[in-house]
């Protein structure tokens, strides 16, 4: 992976865990909060994908417009299995499973359809990436996964994980063999989340708008913030970045969370986040050779 993309990739790890930091302000305002910012971002990024079709045009064909649709399906059974997994077990051990089997899952779907090889070094760094993923979440407190509450967060942090590896194969596909736009790609995708949530919205408006009191700002913030993360990602990708590389490297963005924890909201490091940060990097290193 070459140094441009290894940058690109990074620097959306960064984004993602800026605008992570400031979905958790408005946690408590659910849907009508995901409602908002994809609105926002629907709007925002509009005039950028107008001037893209315009300029540069894009060959629409019926397999592409199948995986924008499969993309934003995805995204948002992704996002729905994860908040049920938050409701049935703790985020410690929802939250790591899911970050851990996504990139693994979406390596392993590389090899096998995408046609990518990995090094042995490339195997160690991914192993590493998801060992330091753990440990940055757990804080190595792994006793909690022995109950039988943390049995019911495995299953659905792996079905979140299934999910992530099956958008981010999904969407490697698309830019990387169809040559859809990335900007294109996830503005289609935010529309379509943001028209299969409308009647949800619709069925109590005010209700929707109480909880959005006092958070437009937040979510004017992640609409800008989100798809810029996600469209970084997926230019290093249509660079030709190998989704081995780019799935697990991505997940600096939990490092740099633990980071902004400890400036921003007080929260300590500790010795094991401090240790996972520390695998997390090295197994980049190896996995961008």
């Amino acid at each position: 992976m070459s140094f441009l993309s290894l940058g690109l990739v990074v620097l959306a790890a960064l984004v993602h865990a800026t605008w992570n930091l400031l979905a958790k302000r408005a946690a408590h305002a659910g849907v009508a909060f995901v409602f908002a910012y994809n609105l926002v971002a629907t709007i925002a990024y509009a005039p950028w994908v107008a001037w893209v079709l315009l300029t540069e045009g894009m060959a629409w064909s019926g397999v592409a417009v199948g995986f924008i649709f499969l993309s934003a399906l995805v995204h948002l059974a992704y996002s729905l299995c994860l908040q049920r997994g938050y409701q049935v077990a703790d985020l410690s051990v929802v939250y790591p499973v899911a970050r851990g089997t996504g990139p693994t899952l979406a390596s392993v779907g590389a090899f096998l359809l995408l046609g990518e090889d990995i090094s042995a070094p490339g195997i160690a760094g991914l192993l590493l990436v998801v060992t330091g993923i753990a440990l940055i979440a757990t804080q190595g407190r792994f006793a909690a996964f022995r109950t039988a509450e943390a049995h019911r967060g495995v299953r659905w942090g792996m079905g979140t994980g299934a999910l992530i590896a099956t958008y981010t194969v999904v969407d490697g596909w698309a830019v990387k063999m169809l040559g859809v736009v990335p900007v294109v790609l996830d503005w289609l995708s935010n529309m379509l989340r943001f028209l299969f949530l409308l009647p949800v919205i619709l069925r109590n408006p005010s209700g929707a708008m109480a909880r959005m009191r006092g958070h437009w700002g937040l979510a004017i913030a992640v609409g800008l913030l989100s798809p810029a993360s996600y469209i970084l990602v997926l230019t290093a990708l249509k660079m030709g970045a190998p989704l081995h590389v780019v799935a697990p490297t991505r997940e600096m963005s939990m490092m740099a969370g633990a980071l902004f924890g400890m400036i921003f909201l007080g929260e300590a490091v500790g010795r094991w986040r401090l240790a996972g940060c520390v695998l997390l990097i090295v197994g980049v290193v190896l996995l961008s050779g």
